[in-house]
């Protein structure tokens, strides 16, 4: 049998914490940052947590599930 790979793409966009949740980096913080507030790109510094809705899926790009 093969070896079973993970999504390369997912591994570089998902983290796992040491807790078992999955995190990830916000988006919209690219470019055209002039037109938005500080308080709104410092917070979007900050890493985001996948859904609920979200997680089985992603767990599955990488080989979690």
């Amino acid at each position: 049998m093969p070896k079973v790979k993970t999504n390369s793409s997912a591994k570089k966009r998902f983290k796992v914490t040491g807790t078992g949740k999955i995190t990830h980096q916000k988006s919209f913080k690219r470019h055209i940052l002039t037109k938005k507030s500080k308080k709104r790109k410092r917070n979007l510094r900050k890493k985001g947590e996948v859904a609920g809705s979200h997680l089985d899926f992603v767990k599955r790009l990488l080989r979690l599930k």
